[in-house]
């Protein structure tokens, strides 16, 4: 058996027992090719065989990783994020990182069908699944229809929850607008992810069951770690 396929089958099987987490960096083409005493160059044949195989990621100028899970995220007309984890029994954790007021920019105010520069409340947030970052979620609301609504969404996890308590038990989705782009410097350290590789990005318009729009949501989403699936 050609040397490169044994260093394969080795590293194969120590993703696959667990000596490397899903995410976690291998050890460099040096520290493999004294480990192993083989040049470089029969190092790279075995990097490249695991990567053709899905197995792990090479970064340029970062390393190699192990791939990690793909989570599969339904957007349909009722999209909530902390359902779609736990369906998937993943252990998931959010912290708003931003509350803040703010006069509503064009697009903002559009959505909302407010005027041009009345008061919004944006809220944002980092989401995890499994201990891994897998959302960057910024959310728009009308500050004189929910006056209090920073200091309550300050105090929860759930955005749900919070509208409950306006009396919005539901609301649905306008629509949700995908596109892909590459992160910016901080979302990239938030999501831990290079500049390099893209994010995905969903914009989308929620309203409430009388049709009146209460909430504008942009999802920032690593392109390694989930998939969108749009259901009908």
């Amino acid at each position: 058996m050609p040397l490169w396929r044994q260093i394969a089958i080795t590293l194969q099987t120590a993703i696959s027992g667990g000596v490397f987490a899903p995410g976690a960096r291998l050890p460099t083409e040096a520290e493999l090719s004294a480990r192993f005493d083989v040049n470089r160059h029969t190092v790279r044949r075995a990097m490249e065989d695991l990567e053709n195989r899905g197995l792990i990621r090479v970064e340029q100028g970062r390393g190699s990783f192990v791939t990690e899970d793909i989570l599969e995220y339904p957007i349909s007309a009722r999209t909530r994020f902390h359902d779609n984890m736990r369906r998937q029994n993943k252990d998931v954790r959010s912290r708003f990182i931003r509350i803040e007021e703010m006069p509503a920019e064009a697009q903002i105010a559009d959505d909302l069908r407010l005027r041009r520069g009345r008061p919004v409340i944006l809220a944002e947030r980092l989401s995890e699944a499994d201990g891994r970052p897998v959302a960057i979620g910024r959310h728009w609301f009308p500050a004189d229809r929910f006056p209090s609504i920073a200091t309550r969404l300050a105090e929860a996890e759930s955005i749900s929850k919070v509208l409950a308590q306006f009396d919005i038990p539901d609301y649905v989705r306008r629509g949700t607008r995908i596109t892909a782009r590459l992160p910016t410097a901080p979302e990239a350290v938030l999501l831990e992810q290079p500049r390099i590789l893209p994010v995905q990005v969903t914009h989308a318009v929620n309203l409430d069951l009388q049709g009146n729009p209460i909430e504008v949501s942009i999802g920032i989403y690593p392109s390694n770690r989930v998939q969108l699936v749009i259901k009908s």
